[in-house]
């Protein structure tokens, strides 16, 4: 089969002809039809080092995607061949404190799919039962590729209640897109989205955003006077990891503000804690997905929303056959794009 390895400890990948992984007790093993470009494969193939520190080559990288059942393990009833599927990426333990105390998120052995075991850029990936998410027969293939992205971003939209609050995202990259139009669905008020790309900016406005701020232009502060808010965001989505994006968001949070962080910074990076304090405001670290109940989630507001399934479906901007996925790194690191698909049918 085809797979998009990573061979050795240095820049690059290699498409090579690899025997297809078999199910064991307990797998399944999927034919995949889509796989999604995530920062996290850039990072891979660039071999940075992140990525030099957890990856053990050789590795098949890849994590986001959708595909069809074609065998399962002994053991495995949950599953049926023939279903058509996505995947939670991270594979837990069942046996630490948090596993056991149904917080498989916040698993301390966490192993990623892609990164520390073979993934899914390829003909077939195997992956726990307990980790396939089925899906509606006549869901959209790329809607079901970005399902890994889009439970991030249903994952910190969620993490506070918004229905007609005020709602700041940093960050206009695909799931900070998604994220303002999971607000606009649940009820938010106001939904503004800062980043410093044009096109990206267009994407979150099509989605349901507001009002969209170019930083480099224009300020947080400037969008308040114009939405006529008098007393800052009640809700903050901080997707960007840009230290001076945090600092704006903590800047032009009400009292008694909340926010969820999902951009990753680089590097540390000083916070204006006594704003923090004398604001009591809540910062809320998020990581991936609750597992289940962030898929849940998505799959009910998808399923009742077509709305929200054609703005999620519209962070898509991309699809590249799988044998030119040279152009579809291309296409992601450009920065003109929202989700680049890579299509494997």
């Amino acid at each position: 089969m085809r797979a998009l390895v990573k061979t050795d400890a240095g820049p690059g990948l290699q498409l090579l002809d690899v025997p297809e992984p078999e199910a064991g007790p307990g797998e399944v093993k999927i034919r995949v039809l889509r796989a999604g470009l995530c920062g996290t494969d850039l990072h891979l193939e660039q071999w940075d080092d992140w990525a030099a520190s957890v990856v053990r080559p050789p590795l098949t990288i890849g994590h986001e995607f959708y595909g069809e059942v074609v065998a399962v393990g002994c053991g495995v009833t949950n599953v049926a061949v023939g279903q058509r599927v996505s995947g939670e990426g991270h594979v837990v333990c069942e046996v630490c404190r948090n596993c056991r105390a149904g917080r498989r998120h916040l698993c301390i052995r966490t192993s990623s799919v892609g990164v520390n075991r073979d993934g899914a850029f390829a003909d077939y990936v195997v992956i726990p039962a307990s980790n396939v998410w089925v899906q509606p027969e006549d869901i959209d293939p790329d809607l079901g590729a970005v399902f890994d992205p889009f439970g991030n971003a249903t994952h910190t939209a969620l993490s506070f209640p918004m229905a007609g609050e005020d709602v700041l995202i940093t960050g206009a990259g695909p799931i900070g897109v998604m994220a303002a139009a999971i607000a606009r669905h649940v009820g938010a008020r106001h939904v503004v989205v800062t980043d410093v790309s044009d096109y990206r900016l267009d994407l979150a406005r099509g989605a349901g955003a507001d009002l969209v701020i170019n930083i480099g232009r224009d300020t947080i502060a400037g969008a308040q006077r114009a939405l006529g808010m008098r007393e800052g965001f009640d809700i903050g989505l901080e997707m960007s990891g840009n230290p001076v994006a945090v600092a704006d968001m903590i800047d032009n949070m009400n009292h008694g503000g909340r926010i969820a962080m999902l951009g990753l910074p680089k590097d540390p990076f000083p916070v204006d804690w006594g704003k923090v304090i004398t604001h009591m405001l809540t910062i809320k670290g998020i990581y991936g997905r609750e597992m289940y109940d962030t898929w849940y989630a998505m799959s009910s507001m998808l399923s009742t929303s077509a709305r929200l399934r054609e703005a999620v479906r519209s962070v898509v901007t991309h699809r590249v056959p799988a044998d030119h996925w040279q152009d579809a790194f291309a296409a992601a690191r450009s920065g003109e794009c929202g989700k680049v698909v890579m299509d494997w049918s």
